[in-house]
């Protein structure tokens, strides 16, 4: 069984705990181990959101005709 493991955020440099059941929830969906702590995350998603993350599409209407 996994036991919880300290890791330490890419962004702010702060350890965080990613706990056994964090673990097995990422393993069973096939995620790898998280990067950035909860907080950066959460931050960084808000920032895609307000990009309009997505980045435009509409390549189909180019090959209407075709």
């Amino acid at each position: 069984m996994a036991q919880d493991k300290e890791l330490t955020c890419k962004d702010c440099g702060q350890s965080f705990t990613f706990t056994a059941g964090e673990q097995e929830f990422f393993q069973s969906r096939g995620f790898s181990e998280p990067i950035r702590c909860k907080t950066c995350r959460d931050i960084r998603k808000s920032q895609k959101a307000d990009r309009g993350f997505g980045g435009g599409g509409g390549g189909r209407d180019r090959m209407k005709g075709w």
